[in-house]
């Protein structure tokens, strides 16, 4: 079993794949005073993520920066080998194809320091297959984390076939010491945890519409303006055991759960989405969204993630 560094030392931080995933990754690190030393083979990767960070440096910096964070403290690399042979820790945010992984894992397999874990930021691939061969296998886990990092807490930690259940340990302590929500995902399936969650309820929020139960817009609604205020609050369990009263979560079983069975057997159809009903689907978000563009979308749901995630903080237990 290897050992690994005090969180306190970890200095620098190899950024694999500058995309959306990554360069979200790449302003959290550098916002919590870390030095970033990022690669990517696309072309203009580099002005992209300066205008990355400098657009989300703002968000940072109301959610409070590290003492000497530096948003230029960031070093370009020409090649993946160099961007972690100094690191003390990677994020790995490669195309979500198991061939692109495996390749860039085996350019990085000999310069990857021997104390150093590679995170993957993979949404839904197994690591056991991403893995398996190389020499640091051992080092490698799954870091998924949600869209856009440099907000979203949480990360789901994944161990594969080969890891090493201390680098498990190690990851979910360092994650959460640099201010994020990490959580452990006992066994591996596809999408992990929270991405199959996520998936359930869109299941059902496309089959709404494909049966004419609701629009597009009032399916957002039954979500945005009802559960979904207490889901980012506390998690399903609780809700549930609030929503048992005084009797808590087993008088909600006892209760309603009778009543919810035979709802979920009525949800056995999984949806395939047809050119149809994309259009469908598409319109319906074109319409509620109106004048507002992708970008203003996004300014607005970081906004609103800004003061909800001041709001948890001042309120925290």
């Amino acid at each position: 079993m290897a050992s690994y560094p005090a969180y306190d030392s970890i200095r620098r931080i190899g950024v694999l794949g500058t995309g959306t995933i990554g360069a979200s990754w790449a302003t959290y690190f550098l916002a919590h005073g870390f030095e970033v030393d990022a690669w990517d083979p696309g072309e203009g990767w580099r002005e992209r993520l300066i205008a990355f960070i400098d657009n989300a440096w703002p968000a940072m910096e109301a959610l409070g920066l590290a003492p000497g964070a530096d948003k230029t403290a960031i070093r370009f690399h020409d090649n993946p080998g160099d961007a972690v042979a100094q690191a003390g820790f990677v994020q790995e945010n490669a195309p979500e194809k198991l061939d692109v992984k495996r390749d860039l894992y085996r350019r990085i397999d000999n310069t990857l320091p021997s104390q150093a874990i590679l995170s993957s930021s993979t949404s839904g691939l197994i690591m056991s297959a991403m893995q398996d061969g190389f020499a640091s296998a051992g080092r490698f886990v799954v870091g998924h984390p949600f869209n856009p990092p440099h907000l979203i807490p949480l990360v789901e930690v994944v161990a594969g076939k080969d890891t090493d259940p201390a680098a498990v340990d190690w990851s979910i302590g360092f994650y959460n010491h640099i201010g994020k929500h990490a959580i452990r995902i006992n066994k591996e399936v596809p999408g992990h945890l929270a991405n199959r969650l996520q998936a359930a309820l869109w299941r059902e929020a496309v089959l709404a519409v494909k049966d004419g139960l609701a629009s597009v817009e009032d399916v957002n609604a039954a979500v945005a303006q009802g559960p979904g205020l207490r889901w980012a609050l506390m998690g399903p369990h609780m809700i549930m055991n609030l929503a048992g009263g005084k009797g808590g979560y087993r008088q909600m079983i006892d209760h309603f759960s009778p009543g919810i069975a035979e709802w979920w057997e009525t949800m056995t159809e999984n949806p395939r989405i047809t050119p149809e009903l994309a259009d469908s689907l598409i319109a319906g978000v074109a319409e509620e969204a109106g004048e507002r563009s992708i970008d203003d979308l996004e300014e607005e749901r970081d906004e609103r993630l800004i003061r909800l995630l001041t709001m948890l903080k001042e309120t925290a237990r």
